[in-house]
């Protein structure tokens, strides 16, 4: 390997590295809104907003977005509870901005925001399939 050779592919690396920094510095801002940590403070999840959407991150990955806050608070706050049922003591803090947002959302629809959580809980449940009392439950 020639010394040319490497110095061209160091500038080129140098060159990608700054055209990314400034693709990333370019796009729309990220607002950090919620966010989910476990009893020793790692990162479960949390609620950021761009370009006007809400976008809900668990495990380090984007898992979903919506125009909607309160839906995307209600998310978060399952996630929170999963957590809690499986034994992970998590704590949910969330701006002043989400919580707004959120309640008014819900204000807008005639609710309250645990009044959307349940109703959204129970959308999210879907039709419960009801055994058919002509039938045995076993076969003979």
């Amino acid at each position: 390997m020639s010394i040319q050779s490497k110095a061209k592919r160091d500038a080129s690396r140098k060159r990608k590295s700054r055209e990314r920094t400034v693709t990333i510095s370019n796009s729309a801002p990220i607002e950090g809104h919620a966010e989910l940590r476990d009893h020793q403070g790692t990162l479960l999840g949390g609620i950021a907003r761009r370009d006007g959407e809400w976008v809900l991150g668990l495990d380090g990955q984007m898992v979903g977005g919506s125009d909607s806050a309160a839906t995307i608070l209600v998310m978060l706050k399952r996630a929170a509870a999963m957590h809690e049922r499986a034994g992970t003591p998590a704590v949910l803090k969330f701006s002043d901005t989400l919580r707004d947002a959120a309640n008014e959302e819900a204000r807008m629809q005639g609710l309250s925001l645990e009044q959307f959580e349940a109703r959204l809980d129970g959308e999210m449940a879907g039709p419960r399939v009801q055994p058919d009392p002509g039938q045995s439950a076993s076969p003979h």
